[in-house]
């Protein structure tokens, strides 16, 4: 039976170095994915609503630069900019990863469920001792969208919180594997070295699940892999809970990446460029788990703007 501890029952060592500081969780094109069927759905469920979050956006520090051409594209119609730009602010806390960049917080991007299958521990919550986790991040952000702010500081909270809503959908963004192997902690699967096929290069498990469903950010790329998964995990059939629950959303990934992404610690891994070929199974298996998480990260993340946008004191809209 696997044990759940809580910080104050860990050893030290767990808390230090168990994640680098620069990590993504999906790639920037899934990023783009989820924030199209984000806003398809708020489209369907309150097209006013999601009209003043494309107002707000439109207040973006990064409005007048990063996303100046996409704005100004004449080929893209109104309804197309518009979901483009929701696109670009879900990646958008990746591509601030520069230094010195005021707006970049690596640590806001995970939280460390330490698994240890040698010695039975399943579950940990932990709060790292390098910064706030995305948990507290993705809280910050909502309250700050619900504040009296500057809409340049809500547009930018809002970036987050449609960036944080798909980290936590990916499995490897929720767990450190603690093993003789990697007894400071995986990284998130950063460290564990792995190969599709022999003639393969090594690349990491992290790596891997990242870039799982689509390579290229070209809108039309991103868009048509959200209406694949809009149509394969339609809004319907996502859990109705309406209040967004990003802890429990954290323990799902939790569970996905201990039973199926690490195998319940039967997966072997490599080190340096020497990467264990995977089961030949594995990718047949793991990518309609990867798809479901984008779609639903997508679903839930519209359901939680919704309901928060029900509030009141969230721009004056109501119903």
């Amino acid at each position: 039976m696997m044990k759940a501890l809580h910080t104050k029952r860990l050893w030290p060592w767990l808390l230090l170095s168990l994640w680098p500081l620069s990590v993504c969780g999906w790639n920037k094109p899934t990023h783009m994915a989820i924030g199209a069927i984000a806003y398809r759905d708020l489209q369907v469920k309150s097209p006013r609503k999601l009209a003043r979050l494309v107002a707000l956006l439109r207040q973006h520090p990064d409005t007048k630069t990063r996303w100046a051409a996409t704005l100004r594209d004449s080929t893209l119609s109104e309804d197309d900019k518009n979901r483009y730009l929701f696109m670009l602010a879900a990646r958008w806390p990746d591509d601030i990863k520069e230094p010195n960049n005021p707006y970049d917080h690596p640590t806001w991007h995970y939280i460390n469920y330490v698994y240890n299958p040698a010695m039975g521990m399943a579950r940990t919550d932990t709060t790292l001792a390098t910064g706030e986790n995305i948990l507290q991040a993705f809280e910050q952000n909502r309250q700050l969208l619900k504040s009296d702010a500057p809409d340049s500081m809500k547009a930018v909270a809002l970036c987050w919180l449609l960036h944080l809503a798909g980290d936590v959908h990916m499995p490897l963004h929720t767990a450190a594997l603690i093993s003789p192997q990697f007894p400071a902690g995986d990284q998130g699967g950063n460290l564990f070295k792995i190969k599709v096929s022999m003639s393969n290069p090594t690349r990491n498990l992290h790596a891997l699940w990242d870039g799982m469903l689509l390579s290229t950010d070209r809108f039309d790329a991103a868009d048509q892999l959200a209406r694949q998964l809009e149509q394969a995990y339609p809004r319907r059939k996502a859990p109705r809970r309406r209040k967004p629950d990003i802890d429990a959303w954290s323990v799902e990934s939790f569970e996905l990446a201990r039973r199926l992404s690490y195998r319940e610690g039967s997966l072997l891994a490599g080190t340096g460029d020497n990467g264990v070929v995977l089961p030949a199974d594995y990718l047949p298996t793991m990518r309609p788990v990867a798809e479901q998480r984008v779609a639903l990260a997508g679903h839930r993340l519209a359901n939680g703007l919704w309901f928060d946008l029900k509030k009141k004191g969230w721009f004056g809209l109501r119903g």
